[in-house]
């Protein structure tokens, strides 16, 4: 066999070869980051072995940087393996006491890997569909934390020019009242709006919902309102909600594409689970990525960084072990969430959660186990492909 070894970074990549027996085919040398770099790299492989099904290529995880070569090793038809940056970093250290890091030794150390370690799973049609995945649901997760802050804008912008509102409404965030704030931005505004065209107005933006009462309604409480009239404010109270309705309009889209895989390619009977949503069950999935790659939830646990610390030395040993928290902050969002909608609409996960708060457990402390059990009715469920069956 032969083991090519490639540390990544944005402008060139470097590169080792060796084969099974320890040879030095190729001592480390850079390549650029572009069609004639990646050509060079594949003809020195072709000059070592016409056999492509002996060569095991091996990369580091390291973002969007290694997405062009992967795709072109992959099109070339060779065996190719991403290996998370955190394994190099311990197998380095393993091999040397001395501090030493550079790119070259990285490229060496992961033509080491792959030639000690038979278990690094090749990359696959299954982990193109879950680095597809992740990028959406990560892409989504951020345009949701984006509108979050923007609505909390809104909040504050609503309490300086119309305070009251707040009062009349279960939540600012409604297609009718955002419809108003459009048209009328401020107290002031809707004070000496026309009562018909903003009876029409709310009539139309809630689907007959509201309509003349509730335009009597605003419209009086805005005359007797203390808000302030202040036009920069108003100006940036309309550019808001604009972002707000746009980047809804932009998670839908991202939605309907996940759904779209999940439904096609992915097909997990993750959603099976009480509770889990295409949302939080895609996040899931394409955080932990192919299920192959691990033995035993236990290592999925590690891998989120959910395992509790543990410090042990001599006589001393921690009496209260914290979260880790390594790994993917993505994915124990994912994992967190989900946990509750699952114990909300499953007896068996509630019933759990009951349990451990009635140990005395603080809530976070109890949905933890909760999400552990999930973790491991994931795992037992992607293993065997079986859909969810409630356990009493």
């Amino acid at each position: 066999m032969i083991y090519v070894g490639i540390d990544i970074a944005k402008d060139k990549h470097d590169c080792f070869i060796t084969n099974s027996d320890g040879e030095v085919l190729f001592k480390s040398f850079t390549i650029s980051n572009n069609r004639e770099g990646f050509e060079t790299l594949f003809q020195r492989i072709k000059s070592i072995s016409d056999d492509l099904t002996k060569v095991k290529v091996g990369l580091e995880a390291t973002g969007h940087y290694s997405y062009n070569l992967l795709g072109f090793l992959l099109d070339k038809g060779l065996t190719t393996c991403v290996i998370n940056p955190l394994h190099t970093n311990l197998y380095r250290k393993s091999l040397s006491l001395r501090k030493t890091k550079t790119d070259k030794v990285d490229s060496h150390t992961i033509a080491a890997m792959l030639m000690s370690d038979l278990n690094l799973k090749s990359y696959s049609d299954i982990s193109y569909h879950n680095e597809e995945l992740k990028s959406l649901t990560r892409y989504r997760f951020d345009k949701v934390k984006e509108r979050a802050k923007l609505k909390s804008s809104i909040s504050r912008l609503v309490n300086i020019l119309f305070p009251e509102l707040e009062k009349l409404v279960p939540t600012l965030h409604m297609a009718s009242i955002y419809a108003m704030l459009s048209e009328f931005p401020g107290a002031s505004h809707v004070a000496s709006a026309h009562l018909t065209k903003l009876a029409n107005l709310f009539s139309q933006s809630s689907k007959g919902h509201y309509g003349k009462d509730t335009a009597i309604l605003f419209r009086e409480a805005a005359r007797n309102s203390i808000g302030s009239v202040m036009p920069a404010k108003s100006l940036e109270l309309k550019h808001t909600i604009k972002l707000i309705q746009e980047l809804t309009t932009e998670i839908d889209e991202i939605e309907t594409a996940i759904k779209q895989i999940m439904d096609e390619e992915i097909k997990s009977p993750i959603l099976t689970i009480p509770g889990i949503s295409y949302r939080m069950g895609a996040m899931i999935l394409a955080e932990i990525g192919d299920f192959s790659r691990f033995d035993s939830a236990d290592k999925i646990l590690a891998y989120a960084g959910m395992s509790p610390s543990t410090y042990q030395s001599g006589q001393l040993d921690n009496c209260y072990s914290h979260m880790e928290k390594r790994g993917s902050r993505y994915l124990r969002y994912a994992l967190y969430n989900a946990t509750k909608y699952v114990c909300h609409w499953d007896e068996s996960f509630g019933a759990y959660l009951e349990k451990k708060r009635s140990e005395g457990k603080h809530y976070n402390v109890a949905l933890s186990h909760a999400t552990k059990k999930l973790v491991r009715t994931i795992f037992a469920m992607e293993k065997s492909g079986q859909a969810y069956r409630v356990t009493v």
